[in-house]
């Protein structure tokens, strides 16, 4: 390379604005047009549960707290306190037709008592629908993979600091917990329940503590199957979820699916080591989950589980170390409708660690490991409207962004695409947002804006920089 690349001191002069009139959170008036264009206003102002008022005339409608978490949440923000400083951004309120926002205690207090009202069931049917019309709106080949719509159920172990948590119990390390039980259908998180792990408790589908971490599956199966049921499915779960109860409420909504088996392997490994030599695939050598070479060997075999009606397709691997390893291991995946050898089928399985990947970068981008309230039904509804928060980032994303931003995360979008910096001006009555965005945005933000917002008037040429 002939040129010559260094870096030098920088020498200009700084002043300092309020920044009332140019904020950093211009690209909320996208959200705000897509929750405008969903109905999602409208929707909150007619759950009653949503409105605990006694005098609906008085203070701050239930739309006014939605809107303040939601675009808490997708601005950076992680906490009610986080909320309460929206109230000090005039040019932002102006933009999102907010007049003023309740401080972090009415809002913990609407968190209660809309949970104490059953609000946070009629948010969770609210994210049900946006998830359905999501869906409806972007191209199949962005949430399918083979032509499936791919569905995935966990669990995670939410800590909490104090026993004056309601509903945390002793997980398997030891610590005071909550359990999120999660379904998700394609990328985005279609329902879920925050509570007590030991609510539905089943000793033989227990974690290492003895609670039950899969009790909510069957129900979430029940109240969301809508949202897959018109295409080929597949749902991938854990060992948490391989009770016989659950294997036959999977294969109820489920062509084709794929679950962990690792619990109860007492009668299958007797049972694998009897298989034929015939039956086992050739030895491969393989690097094994711990960084060691293993040879390997793959099977099918059937096995009926406790509580299943029916026998269950089996994959399994027997390995062992290259040196050092005398006796064989095994490993287990129950199936269904599954194609080509036993060795794809683990294959296949393993994709289950993308949709792992996916939940822990909720998690961390919109740091939600540790609850805000102490009351259980008030965490209910703010991780009710975390959802609705993830699920819009992952709906814009679907929708409209390039390919090429598909692959972006959560906090990435929230960076590049939200935090735009936007004016705002009032000449004769009107207010104008002029957005600063890169070049090469500009063509994609007018576009965007004319079919969401086409009540706002977009001036013709590009507003010069100086």
């Amino acid at each position: 390379m002939a040129a010559h690349y260094t870096k030098k001191d920088a020498r200009f002069q700084v002043e300092f604005r309020s920044s009332d009139r140019a904020p950093a959170h211009g690209g909320q008036l996208a959200l705000n047009a897509l929750w405008k264009h969903f109905g999602l206003w409208e929707r909150v102002k007619r759950a009653r549960a949503l409105d605990p008022r006694i005098h609906k005339g008085k203070g701050y409608d239930p739309v006014v707290y939605v809107a303040q978490v939601l675009f808490c949440l997708t601005s950076g923000g992680v906490s009610l306190a986080d909320a309460e400083r929206l109230d000090e951004d005039g040019s932002v309120k102006a933009l999102l037709g907010l007049e003023k926002c309740p401080d972090q205690t009415a809002l913990g207090q609407w968190l209660r008592q809309v949970g104490a009202a059953g609000g946070w069931e009629g948010l969770r049917h609210i994210n049900r629908d946006f998830v359905q019309w999501t869906l409806s709106q972007a191209a199949p080949g962005r949430y399918r993979h083979n032509g499936r719509v791919e569905c995935f159920f966990d669990d995670t172990q939410l800590e909490v600091n104090g026993p004056s948590f309601e509903g945390a119990k002793m997980n398997y390390e030891g610590n005071l917990a909550l359990s999120w039980q999660t379904l998700w259908v394609g990328p985005m998180l279609a329902d879920s329940v925050l509570g007590s792990s030991t609510e539905s408790k089943e000793s033989k589908s227990s974690d290492q503590a003895g609670n039950d971490v899969s009790g909510c599956l069957l129900a979430l199966l029940e109240q969301n199957h809508r949202l897959w049921d018109k295409a080929q499915s597949y749902l991938y779960a854990d060992s948490a979820s391989s009770a016989g109860k659950y294997l036959e409420g999977i294969a109820e909504y489920f062509g084709a699916w794929s679950v962990s088996y690792n619990k109860w392997t007492e009668p299958l490994e007797p049972k694998a080591a009897e298989l034929p030599e015939m039956a086992w695939s050739g030895v491969e050598k393989t690097r094994w989950r711990d960084g060691t070479e293993h040879q390997a060997q793959y099977a099918w075999f059937r096995h009926q589980p406790g509580g299943c009606q029916t026998p269950k397709l089996f994959a399994v691997v027997r390995h062992k170390a290259m040196e050092g390893e005398l006796f064989w291991r095994y490993a287990f995946v129950t199936c269904q409708e599954q194609t080509g050898s036993p060795q794809q089928a683990f294959e296949h399985h393993r994709l289950k660690g993308d949709k792992e990947r996916a939940f822990s970068e909720l998690l961390s981008d919109l740091d939600l490991h540790h609850p805000p309230c102490q009351d259980l039904k008030a965490n209910r509804v703010f991780y009710a409207l975390a959802t609705l928060a993830y699920n819009a980032l992952m709906a814009v994303k679907l929708i409209h962004l390039p390919e090429g931003e598909q692959p972006k995360r959560v906090r990435t979008l929230i960076r590049h695409w939200l935090l735009v910096p936007v004016e705002l001006k009032r000449h004769a009555r009107q207010l104008k947002a002029c957005l600063y965005l890169p070049a090469g945005w500009i063509a994609w933000w007018r576009g965007f804006l004319a079919q969401w917002l086409p009540q706002c008037r977009q001036l013709g040429r590009i507003a010069d920089s100086s």
